[in-house]
């Protein structure tokens, strides 16, 4: 292949893994905005409505180590075009008129979307030129996380306009649309060798990772059903001791935790998780202030599309962050980059905390809650990947995604527990003063992230550029 060719390929390559990284995304995050239409189209309770989210969390978190050992080896390609299949089918089932159980059915499926990402940063660390493939990851890293600002205003929209199935079904339209951009663009793997995949972990995983999430998710197990709570944390906690001996054990495991050695892995991910959990706690009570009727004595009464819109600062500055910091890298280490990135995301919770008076104000706050995730999630990838080699590539960043979505799980649990405690007998709108604790509870978590990520990434460099 020429120069040029090859030029011409990277080209297409870019915006290809961007474009499905997106659609994945905003696919994936479909469930939080349409959860009160849900509930009122099929007749079900709030709670129940709430499963359309975490069912999609769930399998996504599960699946994404399983598909990143599959992303490591020969079969890469196939694993892609066949997941984004699946989450086809899943969308089509959740677009068509049918029983809230094959909604749930389809919204399982697309949550098998959210594990893409780490095969795609694979395919770009294989395909692309060392100069391309660094901004390239991080961008991936950033469309993750500020695609889900792109699925609120759009299914707001869609919802408002022709019901839940019209959201529901734009966003099939879209995966089918990313699974032709995949199948023309998504090249082979380079890699030859196939790795053993570890059915025990898999499905070891799978049960302590259920158990966690439908601990942080149903907060009310701990009100109502308080064993019940107690059988699922040791379960978890069982699950998880033996999984972890199950995987150092293995000749292949399905997720290398001899990388968790690596101080620059356990750093990340352990700022990873507490920022996470910042990151989205702020995101949900802030859509759930705007939407709050002003009668409540605050909030804004905006529909599902105007406090979606909200949203659009969190991903335009989210995307412009993403671009830059790659830039920055090689003057900072990453494990800088990363303090200053949860440094942005603490003022951003700060403001909130201390003046929410009009709409412009919230639209600051996630504009500024883009730039420090969006530049959290372009930094990660180069600590992380500065220590793996590049066949690790798609396995190290799955560990990254699943410790991603439970801290994003435990961000909307603890924001909601905190406005359900500063939730009034009889009254269905929480106090003003609970935003307000919710908001300084995330400043906490999140400064423990910047310490995290200032100390234990202290030095920590981008591999071939020094700090």
């Amino acid at each position: 292949m020429t120069a040029d060719a090859e030029v011409s390929g990277e080209r297409l390559l870019v915006p290809a893994l961007v474009f499905v990284g997106v659609v994945v995304a905003a696919v994936g995050s479909l469930g939080a905005p349409l959860i009160t239409s849900v509930a009122t189209t099929f007749d079900v309770s709030l709670s129940s409505a709430q499963w359309t989210l975490t069912l999609a969390l769930l399998t996504g978190a599960v699946t994404t180590p399983l598909l990143g050992r599959l992303g490591s080896g020969p079969h890469r390609r196939a694993a892609i075009l066949v997941t984004l299949a699946v989450v086809s089918v899943g969308g089509v089932l959740t677009a068509l008129p049918l029983s809230f159980a094959w909604l749930l059915l389809g919204r399982a499926a697309q949550g098998v979307g959210l594990a893409l990402t780490s095969m795609l940063m694979g395919v770009a660390r294989d395909h692309l030129s060392s100069s391309r493939s660094g901004s390239t990851i991080a961008l991936l890293s950033v469309a993750s996380t500020a695609g889900v600002g792109v699925g609120y205003p759009l299914s707001g929209f869609l919802t408002d306009h022709g019901g839940i199935r019209a959201a529901y079904g734009f966003g099939a339209a879209l995966t089918v649309m990313a699974l032709v951009v995949a199948l023309k663009a998504i090249p082979p793997s380079s890699q030859k060798r196939a790795t053993p995949l570890d059915v025990p972990g898999a499905v070891l995983l799978a049960f302590a990772l259920t158990f966690v999430l439908i601990l942080v998710s149903e907060t009310a197990l701990w009100a109502s059903h308080a064993w019940t709570a107690v059988v699922l944390g040791t379960s978890a906690v069982v699950a998880t001791a033996i999984w972890v001996r199950v995987e150092l054990s293995s000749p292949a495991p399905l997720v290398d935790l001899r990388l968790l050695r690596r101080r620059a892995v356990v750093g990340a991910n352990g700022a990873m998780f507490l920022g996470g959990i910042g990151m989205y706690l702020l995101l949900a009570i802030t859509t759930r202030y705007a939407q709050t009727p002003s009668a409540a004595g605050y909030g804004f009464g905006l529909d599902v599309f105007a406090a979606g819109l909200v949203l659009v600062p969190f991903s335009v500055f989210g995307f412009l962050a993403g671009k830059l910091v790659p830039r920055a890298l090689r003057r900072v280490g990453p494990g800088s980059a990363l303090s200053v990135s949860a440094l942005v995301v603490l003022a951003a919770l700060v403001l909130f905390a201390s003046t929410r008076t009009d709409i412009v104000q919230l639209c600051v706050v996630m504009g500024i809650l883009g730039v420090g995730v969006g530049s959290f999630s372009a930094a990660l990838p180069a600590v992380v990947l500065s220590v793996v080699p590049p066949e690790e590539t798609s396995s190290a960043m799955s560990i990254t995604q699943v410790v991603r979505s439970v801290g994003f799980a435990f961000g909307s649990a603890i924001g909601g527990l905190v406005l359900a405690t500063g939730t009034s007998a009889g009254s269905t709108f929480p106090s003003e003063g609970a935003y307000t604790s919710a908001a300084w509870v995330g400043a906490a978590v999140t400064a423990a992230a910047a310490v995290v990520s200032a100390t234990v990434l202290r030095g920590r460099a981008v591999a071939g550029h020094p700090t």
